[in-house]
């Protein structure tokens, strides 16, 4: 199967349609010609094309109408105009009807080629982007986020009301519980998918280089500012601006993001005119903003604006149901990145995981097994690896710590590792309400295994 670019050409002179046929076959390219305007949008719709070459003055069909109906059966295909009358009127209308570039002849075979070449870059950047923002889509789709438990899912019921609704929104809780994850999720979810999502740790950054960073500024504005240059707020226009750790915002930054919050506008640094953006404000901090309010380093009524909607994600230590599936999902994303055969943890290892308090959340439990990964000899992770990166007496930590250990420390070792990835297949399962097909996706096995052992353990499937 080939994988040479299609180009259409349409021009009633046929020997100039030889001769571009020609030069792009000789460079490449799959080219196919016609003189009459009507065969060739006939030809088009039957046909799958990577770019149109059209000319503009034809007789019985114009140029300007071959493009409109090329755009209407498929609106992000580049469609080039060539011209021997080339005017701004001209050149203008086509534009504005969706043509991608204009030719004018004579033209030298380097510039055809060249025009051809840069057409076709644009269509495979647009291509990689909707592939991207798609793939943007399906990672932040409310059921891949990992996790069964009560909490979570009282989180992600809120979530999936407010996604939809142009509100903001606080996301509350400790480090490295999730929040950017949350918010993430909250804008692929939204009217705002396709736009950008431009995130911002506010204390990565000192009080100047903060300001500079979201609002912008004007040339001459500061020592050092030779050129003018955008803000995150005006990056993000259309789309989401996420606040990380709001709390440590500088009273001057919270004076200018409150006016922005009210008025929807706001001044770059050294600028007198305003600067008006459509953006939708979401934050997280993992201090105690009511506490800020009451000591005088926040101001009240910027956190009640940005405080519409609150959503407080649980510690990893009041989620440890949870914990087996996200350490199974970081196992599979791990096997994948570096092509390892993981399958899990040891009976006590898996114990003691569940048992931990977790200080650092989910990012620590990650950190940890990766680091255990990368120290393990064998296909399961051992209480002996384990206790290398977590600061705890695993000797002491009993079955009964917690209820979603489910007494596995006086089973046999096989059976201890059977009743795991029967509870791992089983919360797959419900959290992909029952789609097979999916889980054994997630869990990296085929379709048939899957099966197999959901007839060996006995599983129902959730719905």
């Amino acid at each position: 199967m080939t994988d040479k670019k299609r180009i259409l050409l349409i021009d009633n002179e046929a020997g100039l349609c030889r001769m571009m046929e020609q030069i792009l076959l000789d460079h490449g390219y799959l080219a196919r010609s016609y003189t009459s305007p009507q065969q060739a949008v006939e030809e088009f719709t039957a046909s799958s094309w990577d770019l149109v070459i059209s000319d503009i003055k034809m007789p019985g069909m114009s140029g300007l109408e071959v493009l409109q109906a090329i755009k209407a059966k498929q609106h992000d295909i580049p469609v080039i105009m060539i011209t021997a009358y080339a005017t701004v009127d001209m050149s203008i209308q086509a534009l504005r009807k969706g043509a991608y570039d204009m030719l004018t002849k004579p033209f030298e075979p380097d510039e055809l080629v060249y025009r051809v070449k840069n057409a076709l870059q644009q269509r495979q950047l647009l291509e990689e982007n909707r592939e991207l923002r798609a793939e943007l889509k399906e990672k932040f789709r409310f059921e891949n986020i990992i996790g069964a438990c009560e909490g979570l899912k009282s989180v992600l019921e809120r979530v999936s009301k407010v996604a939809v609704r142009d509100t903001s929104v606080l996301v509350t809780g400790e480090s490295g519980t999730g929040k950017e994850l949350i918010a993430q999720a909250i804008h692929y979810n939204s009217p705002r998918r396709d736009k950008k999502f431009v995130a911002i740790n506010c204390g990565a950054l000192p009080e100047n280089l903060l300001e500079s960073e979201l609002f912008g500024y004007k040339k001459g504005a500061f020592t050092g500012a030779t050129e003018s240059r955008f803000g995150l707020l005006e990056a993000a226009n259309g789309g989401t601006l996420f606040l990380d750790e709001v709390g440590n915002l500088p009273m001057n930054v919270q004076k200018t993001l409150l006016r922005f919050l009210q008025e929807k506008e706001f001044n770059r640094l050294g600028d007198t005119t305003p600067t008006r953006v459509d953006v939708r404000i979401l934050s997280a901090t993992n201090s105690d903003l009511k506490e800020s309010v009451k000591t005088g380093q926040f101001r009240e009524d910027l956190y009640y604006r940005l405080n519409v909607v609150n959503i407080h994600l649980p510690p990893l230590r009041e989620r440890n149901s949870d914990i087996p599936l996200l350490a199974a999902h970081f196992i599979l994303l791990q096997n994948q990145k570096f092509t390892t055969a993981f399958k899990g943890f040891e009976s006590e290892a898996m114990r003691a995981l569940s048992s931990y308090e977790w200080p650092g959340n989910i990012r620590q439990l990650k950190n940890v097994i990766e680091a255990c990964m990368a120290m393990e000899t064998g296909e399961y992770i051992s209480k002996e690896t384990l206790a290398q990166f977590i600061e705890a007496d695993l000797h002491n930590i009993t079955a009964d710590s917690h209820e979603s250990v489910q007494d596995s420390s006086d089973l046999p070792y096989t059976t201890a590792l059977e009743q795991f990835e029967a509870d791992l297949l089983r919360g797959l399962l419900k959290r992909h309400g029952g789609n097979i097909d999916l889980a054994a996706r997630e869990a990296g096995m085929n379709m048939v295994t899957m099966y197999r052992k959901i007839k060996r353990y006995g599983i129902k499937k959730e719905k």
